[in-house]
């Protein structure tokens, strides 16, 4: 096959370093992209599950706008959703009627609501749940999950990040991920000053494996939190819509007090949202959160459109399924040349790494050689399902695996043979 070049994207990102910081900034940064030279910087169009960048290089993308993008780029329904909204009203000196439809729908879609509060970033609006969980107990402390990533406010980042200060993270506690008893130990030394307690409905951070809920895990959780009041919120802004259309806590079989969704909540329309009980209602109501855009329409008619039409097709579900079919295949193709993914997450939102790879430097050279040849992945973040991807789609996926898999054979070959005496068999033969 045929690899890309991104002399266009290249020459972009030079003009770009000059008058952005970074060039490129914040999780789209070329920063964790391995080999470099491998990735394009910018798009220039999207249609389905398909994406062009500047050089007019075609990639079946399955980052999906690391999320956003559920049921296909440029979909008929939610665009059109989002126009007729604009057409008539988008930013308002009053709020829209559609934030109500969209209040009204999202309590009769996931059984814990019974209100919600809408933004434009998921770090908007994990921020809002834990200043409710503070208002409604008058108690300081956030314990989270090490490792754990609920957006870019300096209260979740470490203490030596540029810009962080000590005093900034001092009222989170950090404890393992799937360590019960870690939790109860957190609960009991500061048992008199613990407001809440946040995590995402399975471990996904990134650069390594993510981590399912061990077998009872958010039972006993929801229990201790019960028996103490402290809130329990759940970050769904990566998972939610991807596992389950009520929340990804009722895959998992649990209930808590608020959610958080973002994401996949308008197929790439600007908009977020917190969901929560009735008993935190009134604390939510005390705490002051808002945002010069936060009541624009047209995204909200979008999440309306994008949510009716997901529980119409039952997305997760298809999502799951696709998302399955495809690492299955891919597991075939690498176990065919030796090698072992370690596929863990969901599905739908997979993480894979390459088996005795710690270095990630072969896993890093087969996610480049892929996306030069036409399919988007990364190596160091989970990847993304949306209905959009095809049969067609993971056949073709499949192919250029195998190629790209040739492609280092053949250049681990190359360099054995021009570094081994004759008589030793070239690598990967």
């Amino acid at each position: 096959m045929d690899t890309y070049q991104y002399a266009q994207s290249q020459a972009l990102f030079k003009r770009a370093a000059k008058v952005i910081p970074c060039g490129v900034y914040g999780h789209f940064s070329p920063a964790p992209y391995v080999p470099i030279t491998s990735y394009p910087f910018y798009a220039a169009r999207t249609q389905g599950c398909h994406i062009w960048d500047v050089d007019g290089n075609e990639f079946i993308d399955y980052m999906c706008a690391y999320g956003p993008m559920v049921i296909g780029y440029k979909n008929p329904v939610v665009d059109e959703a989002f126009l007729a909204q604009a057409r008539v009203a988008d930013g308002a000196s009053m709020a829209s009627p559609k934030m109500v439809e969209l209040a009204e729908y999202l309590v009769d879609l996931i059984p814990v609501a019974d209100w919600a509060f809408f933004a434009k970033n998921g770090a908007d609006v994990t921020n809002y749940a834990c200043m409710i969980a503070r208002a409604a107990t008058g108690k300081r402390k956030i314990i989270a999950i090490k490792g754990g990533y609920h957006g870019s406010a300096a209260w979740m980042q470490g203490p030596c990040h540029p810009g962080v200060l000590d005093e900034d993270v001092a009222q989170v506690v950090r404890i393992p991920w799937n360590d019960y008893p870690a939790l109860e130990r957190a609960v009991d030394q500061h048992h008199d000053d613990v407001a809440g307690f946040i995590a995402t409905p399975y471990h996904h951070p990134v650069f390594v494996d993510n981590a399912m809920p061990a077998e009872g895990y958010w039972q006993k959780v929801e229990a201790l939190l019960r028996r103490k009041g402290i809130v329990f919120i759940i970050d769904d802004v990566r998972t939610g819509f991807r596992l389950h259309m009520g929340g990804s806590n009722e895959y998992f079989g649990f209930k808590p007090d608020l959610i958080a969704f973002c994401k996949a909540l308008a197929n790439g329309y600007p908009i977020s949202a917190l969901v929560g009980t009735g008993a935190l209602k009134s604390a939510a109501a005390k705490v002051f959160q808002t945002g010069s855009y936060w009541f624009s329409a047209a995204p909200m008619a979008a999440a309306l459109a994008c949510l009716e039409e997901m529980k119409r097709i039952d997305a997760p579900r298809i999502m799951l399924d696709q998302g399955k079919k495809l690492l299955d295949g891919m597991a075939a193709i690498a176990r065919g040349y030796g090698h072992t993914f370690n596929i863990t997450g969901a599905t739908s939102m997979p993480f894979l790494s390459t088996a005795g790879d710690e270095s990630l430097m072969f896993h890093q050279s087969l996610c480049g050689e892929c996306t030069r040849r036409g399919v988007l992945f990364t190596s160091h973040h989970n990847w993304f399902l949306s209905t959009a991807h095809t049969d067609a789609d993971i056949q073709r996926t499949w192919d250029i695996l195998d190629d790209a898999f040739q492609a280092l054979k053949k250049g681990a070959a190359t360099t054995a043979d021009t570094q081994r005496p004759a008589t030793v068999p070239a690598a990967g033969q």
